[in-house]
């Protein structure tokens, strides 16, 4: 079991004001370790990676190196060089949009705009979930057989449903189809292993995962890698070139552009190390916890109702911002109110949106009790 309140004296901000974060899957608070990495780089190695044969530049060379090698033992990935830094997930997903080759694609109806925009412009459906909003996983294998590939978010923002990833995989493996999942809710809070998955991409955001903002990773089997070629284009792309030609480098440099967001590479790689330190399956089962604590009546739940770090909801007769402003100005807690970056779930049902509390590995059974208690009184007004 998780000593939250040690793990609580990691994250500065706790100490500075009072307050309870529930706006978790939006965005989680940092711990010392993370921000101690960053201010490491612009007090003590400020200078370009790869490029610069001085002791700065080599220095941030290590660093980046160790801190891609530390990703890719986070995700359980064979090699370093299957990890490319991005900007964040959407970056990521993009990247397979406009660099791999194919002509159809297949998500799911709970997609975030991340994983549902850059897919429009293809030949592409969606596998509708049942009625009680689980997959339907046997609509996905009539449909399969007609894709290039699918594209489908692993844990949803949504209300923290988790789709059958393996059965999803394997179904699509035996079709010919390749497989992205969309991690961003998923890398921080459950194991991952992307051999143990055969998953052949995974796109994820370290502003997700307890790191800095502005950076994220594309993994990729690497001889899917080998065979794409980069959207863009520009400084460390490349090894050579003329007015007229240019030779592209190998991975993972082919795929990143221009100066990198070092300080956000090295927040990402801190992050990491730590959430491997406290375990995923420890802050999992927290999570869970923490949500089978909520036993509240009169509120209509949104989404799959199960297992998770994600309370979404309605109180009949009040508005979802509405909710939120009350709770933060009654107690200081912060949720996340809207369509949650998924109008397309929304519109489909006819529905403007809804209130979501989301949980971590530093909130308590205190917070969850005071939480509660607020939304009784809300429900009485």
């Amino acid at each position: 079991m998780m000593n939250v309140e040690k793990i609580r004296k990691d994250f500065p901000i706790f100490e500075k004001k009072k307050f309870i974060y529930f706006d978790n899957a939006c965005m989680p608070l940092r711990p010392k370790v993370v921000i101690d990495k960053i201010n490491e780089y612009y007090t003590e190695y400020p200078a370009c990676a790869g490029r610069s044969y001085h002791d700065f530049g080599t220095r941030l060379t290590d660093e980046v190196a160790n801190a891609r090698d530390l990703v890719k033992k986070f995700i359980g990935a064979k090699k370093a060089k299957e990890i490319i830094f991005t900007k964040n997930a959407t970056e990521s997903i993009n990247l397979v949009a406009n660099s791999f080759k194919f002509n159809s694609v297949l998500t799911s109806d709970r997609e975030h705009n991340s994983n549902l925009l850059p897919w429009q412009k293809f030949d592409h459906d969606v596998v509708k979930s049942k009625k009680d909003f689980s997959f339907d996983l046997e609509s996905f294998s009539d449909k399969v057989k007609n894709f290039d590939i699918v594209s489908m978010v692993h844990t949803s923002n949504l209300e923290g449903y988790s789709l059958p990833v393996k059965e999803i995989i394997k179904i699509a493996h035996e079709q010919g189809a390749k497989v992205l999942l969309d991690g961003a809710q998923s890398v921080p809070h459950k194991e991952i292993n992307v051999r143990k998955l055969d998953v052949d991409f995974l796109a994820f955001s370290g502003h997700k995962m307890l790191g800095p903002n502005g950076v994220g990773v594309l993994y990729g089997k690497e001889e899917l890698l080998d065979g794409m070629k980069p959207f863009i284009l520009g400084g460390e792309t490349v090894s050579d070139s003329t007015y007229d030609s240019y030779k592209l480098e190998e991975l993972p440099h082919k795929f990143e552009a221009g100066l990198q967001n070092y300080p956000g590479i090295l927040g990402l790689g801190s992050a990491a190390k730590y959430l491997m330190k406290i375990g995923r399956n420890n802050i999992e089962k927290h999570e869970n916890m923490l949500k089978s604590k909520i036993d509240i009546e009169g509120v209509e739940k949104i989404g799959h109702v199960g297992e998770s770090g994600i309370f979404n909801f309605n109180i009949p007769g009040k508005g979802a911002h509405e909710v939120a402003m009350m709770l933060s100005a009654s107690k200081n807690i912060m949720i996340r109110s809207g369509a949650h970056c998924m109008h397309s779930w929304f519109n489909s049902r006819n529905l403007e949106g809804s209130a979501r509390a989301s949980f971590y590995l530093y909130n308590t059974l205190e917070e969850i009790d005071t939480f509660v208690e607020e939304l009784e009184k809300i429900k009485k007004l």
